[in-house]
């Protein structure tokens, strides 16, 4: 396996077991324990600031992957505190792992990346670049009208660029890569574009942090966010691309103690820990983090988006089907991954009909191994039950299973029986 550099490995505080390094993922991801209390809108914008990051995704066959994340850890809350949280500036939108919510209070480390972007070699800069009339009047448009949304401007595919876009969505697309424009608000999930100095009032560029400054701070919040990581796991969190440096910097952040490293029994190198998680170290350690939540995730989830990191941790193999033609899916074209007790047990394949009230489980599919004891299929149901509740479809219906009798007992659950 990839050491953190080539120099000499660090050396370890402590031993752990690997199912401590994944309760303290669960941990620092808010996945350990449920909440006791209604969640409230200061807890969406605490859970997103705990992962660092909320990955957007716009497939709506249950809700868009980032209201699912959210209640995957809050339960019952209300949607719009999210679409709130964005237009009241407490959040803003760009690429760090892929396309995110973050917490506002971060827009420095990705003004960075705005302006990296400006360069011959971007695809963004280019096209701005070859085509300054369109760009100059998306500009000039929104500077005088205020926000806009795509479907505020004429045209129809031919721009070029992604997707063949009408040039004036490319433009606004472009010039929000470049940070000309942000993300005011969303309605209906549909973008709302205004000038950046508009949305992120006060911002002046002079304390944009460095490109190497931002590499480091973002290694930092990517081992919290981890909890406890390997090196290698941890550039992804945020898609930093230059994986040696970023292994270099983070063999530097232990030798000036910015990291502990901790030996991880059974593996060949060390896990990391940042120090807001020794605490969660120390209770790993002793044996005293006990994971009893039950829930579904998006495939998007920060648990689950490495799939190569998930497969290791968990012995979980798992890929999103939605482009894998029908006849060659294995489990379902959107498939949700179960999470039970500390554990990835299983997978279903949802399908919420708001005008029906029905939430259809088209199969639920257990890991090979897994035995649906009364614990888990009390813990699945409850979770089915919640989440139908949440998308407002609170009948739910079951069609098949693996192991199949499966399906009849979660139907005989007192969650789910009619």
């Amino acid at each position: 396996m990839m050491e953190l550099c080539d120099t000499q490995p660090p050396t370890p505080i402590m031993k752990i077991t690997p199912d401590a390094v994944q309760y303290m993922l669960l941990a620092a991801q808010g996945l350990l324990t449920p909440l006791t209390v209604p969640a409230t809108k200061a807890d969406v914008l605490d859970a997103i600031r705990r992962m660092g990051v909320l990955q957007i995704d716009t497939i709506h066959i249950v809700a868009r992957s980032p209201y699912l994340v959210l209640w995957g850890r809050l339960g019952q809350y209300e949607p719009t505190w999210l679409d709130e949280l964005l237009a009241e500036g407490a959040l803003f939108e760009y690429w760090a792992h892929a396309a995110c919510f973050l917490p506002s209070e971060d827009y420095g480390l990705f003004r960075r990346r705005m302006l990296s972007q400006r360069v011959e070699t971007d695809s963004a800069y280019q096209w701005v670049r070859a085509n300054p009339e369109e760009t100059d009047a998306v500009l000039a448009r929104v500077r005088a009208e205020g926000p806009l949304r795509v479907a505020d401007f004429d045209g129809k595919g031919g721009g070029g660029g992604w997707w063949d876009h009408k040039p004036a969505k490319t433009a606004l697309e472009c010039l929000f890569d470049l940070g000309h424009l942000m993300i005011a608000r969303r309605e209906r999930f549909h973008r709302v574009y205004d000038l950046s100095e508009r949305v992120m009032r006060g911002w002046d560029d002079a304390a944009t942090p460095s490109a190497a400054e931002v590499r480091r701070e973002l290694l930092l919040r990517g081992v919290r966010a981890l909890g406890a990581a390997p090196a290698r796991w941890v550039p992804d969190y945020y898609r930093q691309k230059d994986k040696r440096a970023c292994l270099a910097e983070l063999a530097s952040l232990v030798e000036e103690g910015a990291l502990h490293a901790v030996e991880v029994a059974g593996w060949d190198e060390p896990a990391l820990v940042h120090p807001d998680n020794l605490g969660l170290l120390e209770q790993a350690e002793g044996g005293a983090l006990t994971p009893t939540v039950t829930t579904l995730l998006s495939p998007f989830d920060p648990l689950v988006w490495d799939r190569d990191r998930a497969h290791e941790l968990f012995d979980f193999f798992y890929r999103i089907e939605v482009y894998t033609p029908a006849a060659k899916r294995a489990y379902g074209y959107f498939t949700l991954p179960i999470l039970h007790r500390g554990r990835l047990v299983g997978r279903l394949d949802p399908k919420a009909h708001r005008p029906d009230s029905i939430f259809e489980v088209k199969a639920v599919h257990l890991e090979p191994g897994v035995t649906p004891d009364d614990g888990l299929v009390a813990g699945l149901a409850g979770a089915l039950r919640d989440c139908a509740a949440w998308h407002g479809t609170p009948e739910v219906i079951i069609r098949q299973s693996d192991p199949p009798e499966l399906a009849g007992m979660l139907r005989c659950t007192e969650a789910l029986r009619r």
